[in-house]
């Protein structure tokens, strides 16, 4: 910020246990960390919280949505489900799944995005014995030929597919052979209804499966990203989800009187950082979750403010794409601030890391608003992970961090060429891919550690209590053309966090080229704001003289600081089209996967090293 470190004002406060961190120096070079602070009580199965608050707290509420506006509404009204209510319907729900055959090998299959149903349905599902599969929205509302659906269908073979409304699905379900697949919607054509279903009388059937759950059997399958072929599904049990949303539980001191957390979140259910880390973990909890309808997207946002305006969240997490909106917004509308940190502890973030200039103007609104800053902190982990396995359990003003193992957790770092690759160990870890052994075995090592893929290294080799930073994935690495190696993920990292807020996210390319490039993800609201001249087409914005300046004299300090071929980057260009998750541009933990982004981008990259670059193309 720009202000002495002397001046700056306090954190508001949270109450973080001590940091630490215990760690193993192996003679092959490997290094093994771990959390010595105990695990929190986890729940027998994962049905077990929804009785308890049920029990404790009838009428709080769980879940909330906004209906469909009426005629000269802009936004629906809140819908609310209370814990007495989501546990009457989740008992009747699984009655009528088990009357219907659904069971540990017979499971119920999810196609529409979040909804207080989608929920209903998904515990229904656990409570029956049968693992919930929830499927990308994507596969079936935006996709031509539905391959990637007909494949997690055939592998799945779900005893029921669920669907909030059956219009927009009509033709990803006609593309299906559903042949003794029962559809369940809530509106429109359909084999049952939901309304149908959630009627059913509970029976003694009911109680027997649920003396039946166990930490062993599986609560989900979810799918990771398929960004090399089809689509692994992830072996999810009630274990996993259970120890992972306690892990971190005795990390913050929480006093008696605390009010019970209130999210608002719009992240998907069918990732599981959504559905695990945010559904799950706010039901463990007792807490009320509103579901966002709005995007971090231009045009797509509004809602989500609006959602803030009328909802003061206890915590609020999103990507860092949300935060440039969210921050835009939270400068010019002090209203909205005064709302948005009126009882927020904490902010978090995922995804990818936070432009340092984003958090500079965060804590700007913040102090003008409250006269404090805010901590924001990350974590770190994948689908197969349940997903959190670190995070920064700790006030910092860096960016990016990875953070500390959660208790219960083992992380090893094993030397890879010059970087060391992340693989972890403990009670949230996937014991495989469904019906795939080759990949299953491949993705452990000899003592059973799950291998990331992903790199890290200490912030302080000499301090590793000061945690672990992202040092990009151990397959991204490329030669020049000189024969110089380039660390791909660490210089994206240093290219968004030089670029003057300019950058999202970035590919660095120059596989046997003789020098960097860099193919761009513009922040849009960034850009809008450097251009000034209102809301201008992505086509012209990536254009602009004053976006393309602001970049390049970002990038020109960078260079400075990092003058050597395999760090100086020589050329950028903004491109208009955004990551995509169905074509595998990104990870299931929400990192670019450069290779295929790259590949699929091949034009721009010929662009970006034309001989003579057009006016679009940044040369420093």
């Amino acid at each position: 910020m720009d202000m002495p470190a002397e001046t700056l004002l306090p954190y508001r406060q949270v109450n973080y246990a001590e940091r630490r961190v215990e760690i193993d120096e192996r003679p092959d070079g490997s290094i093994v960390l771990r959390n010595p602070h105990p695990v929190g009580e986890p729940a027998s199965n994962l049905i077990e919280p929804l009785r308890k608050w049920a029990a404790e707290r009838p009428d709080h509420v769980w879940l909330g949505k906004r209906l469909a506006p009426r005629e000269g509404q802009q936004f629906g009204d809140w819908e609310t489900v209370t814990y007495s209510q989501a546990n009457a319907r989740v008992n009747a729900l699984a009655a009528g799944m088990l009357a219907r055959g659904l069971s540990q090998d017979a499971p119920l299959m999810i196609l529409s995005g979040n909804s207080i149903e989608h929920a209903l349905m998904t515990y229904g599902a656990i409570l029956a014995g049968a693992p919930a599969v929830p499927v990308s929205p994507s596969y079936s509302l935006m996709s031509s030929d539905h391959e990637k659906l007909k494949y997690v269908v055939d592998l799945i073979q779900p005893k029921m597919i669920f669907v909030q409304d059956s219009p927009p699905f009509e033709g990803a379900l006609a593309a299906l052979d559903l042949t003794g697949i029962p559809i369940v919607a809530c509106e429109g054509p359909c084999d049952i209804t939901y309304a149908e279903l959630v009627a059913t009388e509970p029976t003694a059937a009911v109680e027997e499966s649920y003396a039946g759950l166990n930490w062993d059997m599986v609560s989900k399958y979810l799918f990771t990203s398929g960004s090399t072929g089809m689509p692994k599904a992830v072996i999810t049990t009630h274990r996993m989800m259970c120890m992972n949303s306690v892990m971190g539980e005795n990390l913050i001191v929480k006093d008696e009187d605390e009010e019970p957390p209130v999210l608002l979140n719009w992240l998907p259910w069918n990732h599981c950082f959504g559905g695990n880390a945010v559904l799950n973990n706010l039901l463990t909890s007792g807490g009320t979750l509103y579901i966002d309808g709005g995007r971090p997207v231009p045009g797509g946002f509004e809602e989500t403010l609006q959602n803030l305006r009328e909802i003061a969240p206890t915590t609020y997490s999103n990507v860092p794409a949300a935060y440039g909106l969210l921050i835009s917004a939270l400068e010019e509308d002090d209203a909205l601030a005064k709302n948005f940190f009126s009882r927020v502890k904490f902010l978090s973030y995922g995804g990818a890391a936070l432009a340092q200039d984003l958090y500079d103007r965060l804590q700007k609104v913040s102090i003008r608003t409250i006269g404090e800053r805010m901590i924001l902190s990350s974590g770190y982990g994948a689908t197969e992970t349940a997903p959190t396995i670190m995070n920064v359990h700790w006030a910092t003003e860096r960016m990016g961090l990875l953070g500390l193992p959660l208790p219960g957790i083992e992380i090893k770092l094993v030397p890879t060429g010059s970087k060391s690759e992340v693989r972890v160990k403990g009670d949230c870890i996937t014991t495989g891919y469904y019906k795939n052994p080759e990949k299953t075995a491949d993705a452990f090592d000899e003592e059973g550690f799950y291998k990331l893929g992903d790199a890290a290294k200490f912030v302080d080799p000499e301090n590793p209590a000061e945690g672990l930073v992202f040092d990009g994935r151990v397959v991204e690495d490329f030669k020049l053309s000189t024969g110089t190696w380039v660390s791909a993920g660490r210089l994206r990292v240093q290219a968004v966090g030089s670029s003057n807020g300019i950058l999202q996210d970035a590919l660095v390319a120059g596989l046997d080229k003789a020098y960097i490039g860099i193919l761009g993800f513009p922040n849009l609201a960034a850009c809008q704001a450097c251009a000034g001249e209102g809301d201008l087409p992505v086509e012209e914005l990536v254009r602009h003289p004053k976006v393309l300046e602001t970049l390049a004299e970002g990038l020109r300090t960078h260079n400075q600081e990092n003058p050597g071929s395999s760090t100086r980057i020589k050329r950028a260009l903004l491109m208009v089209e955004p990551p995509s998750v169905d074509k595998g541009e990104l990870t299931d933990k929400g990192y670019i996967n450069q290779s295929t982004a790259l590949a699929r981008r091949d034009d721009l990259v010929k662009k970006l090293y034309a001989e003579t670059p057009g006016n679009d193309v940044v040369v420093l």
